[in-house]
């Protein structure tokens, strides 16, 4: 019989204090080399609460240029915002090989910078968030900008990478890194999404 890995005891208390943490911090983002959208959401048992959401774009120069400054950019919105946890979309496979290099690396930055940061992360493939904010894994991404408005009752539609990131916080916010303690729905209060939730705008 095998005994139980100490740190692997050790992250699961860890995540399980982050998943019922009140109110909940949640960043998502998009990584990108020219853009990288992010969101920042508050949790609070059923209720969401917008905090902010932007778009990082490095000044044009070499790629390790860009994605130093994508770090820099990104560490003053960790300083800024101070988030328990990050929600990123999953790894996939561009049509590219050279876009998917460049991705990839952009995205390695991205992880980089969190993880120098010791913030929690969770991924969750495309689909997945998709399905989260419109009630289809394959909503276009028009479609997604919209129910990313109306879920958090925005007064105009949030550019395109932030409202992809603003997606992966709001799967988060829905899943948690621990679904087995996701709070029973209310009868009768559900979103096009298909998932309960009330939304309180920030003072």
């Amino acid at each position: 019989m095998r005994c139980p890995d100490p740190l692997a005891r050790a992250r699961a208390r860890q995540e399980a204090t982050i998943a019922t943490r009140s109110p909940l911090r949640i960043l998502g983002l998009d990584p990108g080399s020219r853009a990288t959208g992010y969101g920042v959401l508050d949790r609070e048992g059923d209720e969401l609460r917008w905090v902010a959401h932007g778009v990082l774009r490095p000044r044009p120069g070499t790629l390790a240029s860009r994605l130093g400054a994508l770090a820099g950019e990104l560490s003053a919105v960790l300083e800024q915002h101070r988030p328990d946890v990050a929600s990123v979309e999953d790894v996939f496979v561009s049509v590219s090989p050279r876009s998917a290099l460049v991705l990839g690396q952009a995205r390695g930055a991205a992880l980089a910078c969190l993880g120098a940061a010791g913030l929690p992360l969770a991924e969750y493939p495309p689909a997945r968030i998709k399905q989260a904010v419109s009630g289809s894994g394959r909503a276009p991404k028009a479609q997604v900008q919209r129910m990313v408005r109306r879920l958090l009752e925005l007064e105009r539609l949030p550019p395109t990478d932030a409202a992809d990131a603003l997606a992966a916080a709001i799967c988060h916010a829905h899943a948690g890194p621990l679904e087995g303690l996701a709070r029973p729905r209310r009868r009768g209060s559900r979103s096009r999404a298909g998932w309960s939730q009330r939304v309180r705008r920030a003072p």
